[in-house]
């Protein structure tokens, strides 16, 4: 079988949306699949990790990218006034009519190249990870020319924007675009697998012609191999991994650090210039480190006493929320503490792997107290590594993962076939 990854993210870009579809292109060839990779050259996102690895039996065809840079506008907009900040909205207009996303105009260059790639290389299956939303419209495309079997890869909603103010007009206009599409994959693709329960049966409800699957992230054990903890710290250092955007929000935590002596927070990668102006009150109890390479922020997470992890209700949406992140922190195996919805994804993974504590995400008084707790117990030296078994190692690895998108792509073929 020959696959080809469609995918906006990939080495050197950087960040956690990499990881994905970089591990699937690592692992598939070792269950005999052909892969391919169709991504940008440059696609003008925020970050750049040149040490990632890129796959050594993989091929990965490089192609003009054609749009807008990745920053985010609310960044580009903040501490501007008067003229300068009427020239900013200027910029920013013609990116915020991108229908369905900023990213559409890409597929002015991946659908042709998509195409011949199919009919060069013989392509089987052509995987569209998502997001962003638009690159699935490059799947539909190519499936209508040259009918091969598609597959739509969800990390992220195609039906909510999670982190999004729902109530601004450009929200709800953007969401609008996404739901245009998730029409379309549940219409045209041959499969959908949701990165969680709550993305598939979004899908479902909207009748797909396909098999929709839930295949999770999964965790890289081996990344952290070589990285100790060191230790050493006269405070207890909880660390925060990832970037802050719409409803994804430090403060309720910040609130209850204020609280608590013996404890220092770092925040690794993007933090608003807003959260950092909110914060300066506090600025003896929090270490802003920017954006770090992938293996520099494994090895901050490492050396750490505590992880923290932080998703939002979002009017109940957050519920849903199964990160990459939440699998990574499960890697690094350090204590977990998880501010996130109690009865969401999250929460009942983490307190099926005994991995962390969960408080929700407003619950200001119950963040002290967890944090109380865990620097009393760290300075009795009673704060465990949350280590995990063999079986929840197996079970979460990211080859287990990508295991399940081969008996995927194993059942496609078998349908092909009684079909033909």
């Amino acid at each position: 079988m020959k696959v080809l990854i469609v995918t906006l993210y990939f080495p050197p870009a950087g960040g956690g949306g990499v990881q994905r579809p970089l591990k699937l292109a690592t692992h598939l060839p070792s269950f005999g699949i052909e892969t391919h990779v169709l991504a940008p050259e440059d696609p003008k996102w925020i970050h750049r990790d040149d040490n990632l690895p890129t796959p050594t039996l993989a091929w990965v065809h490089r192609i003009r990218f054609i749009g807008p840079g990745g920053r985010q506008p609310a960044e580009e907009l903040h501490g501007t006034a008067g003229l300068e900040r009427y020239s900013k909205h200027l910029e920013l207009f013609g990116r915020r009519l991108l229908f369905p996303d900023e990213n559409v105009t890409w597929n002015l260059t991946a659908i042709p190249a998509a195409t011949r790639i199919v009919r060069e290389e013989g392509i089987d299956v052509v995987i569209t990870t998502s997001p962003p939303g638009s690159i699935h419209l490059v799947g539909a495309a190519v499936r209508r020319r040259t009918g091969v079997r598609w597959v739509a890869d969800l990390r992220d909603s195609l039906v909510a924007f999670q982190h999004r103010d729902a109530d601004r007009l450009l929200t709800r206009a953007k969401s609008q675009g996404h739901q245009l599409v998730a029409k379309v994959v549940a219409g045209s693709a041959d499969a959908v697998v949701g990165v969680s329960d709550a993305i598939s049966d979004e899908m479902r409800a909207l009748g797909t012609r396909g098999e929709v699957l839930t295949i999770a992230n999964g965790s890289d054990f081996d990344d952290f191999a070589g990285i100790e903890y060191r230790g050493g710290s006269d405070r207890l250092r909880i660390t925060h991994a990832g970037s802050f955007f719409g409803k994804r929000d430090p403060r309720y935590f910040l609130t209850a650090l204020a609280r608590v002596d013996g404890v220092v927070a770092r925040f690794v990668g993007d933090f608003r210039a807003a959260d950092r102006e909110w914060a300066a009150g506090i600025a003896d109890r929090i270490e802003l480190v920017p954006y770090a390479p992938h293996r520099r922020s494994l090895e901050l997470q490492r050396d750490s006493e505590a992880l923290l992890l932080l998703i939002p209700e979002a009017g109940g949406r957050g519920k849903g929320v199964l990160s990459g992140k939440v699998f990574e922190y499960l890697a690094a195996e350090r204590p977990i503490l998880a501010v996130v919805p109690p009865d969401g994804a999250a929460a009942k993974l983490l307190r099926e792997t005994g991995a962390g504590v969960v408080v929700a995400p407003e619950d200001i008084d119950g963040i002290e107290r967890e944090l109380r707790a865990m620097r009393d117990r760290w300075r009795a030296g009673e704060l465990d590594d949350s280590a995990l078994s063999e079986e929840w190692k197996d079970r979460l690895s990211r080859r287990a993962r990508v295991e399940e998108l081969v008996e995927l792509l194993r059942r496609l073929e078998r349908r092909s076939a009684l079909s033909a």
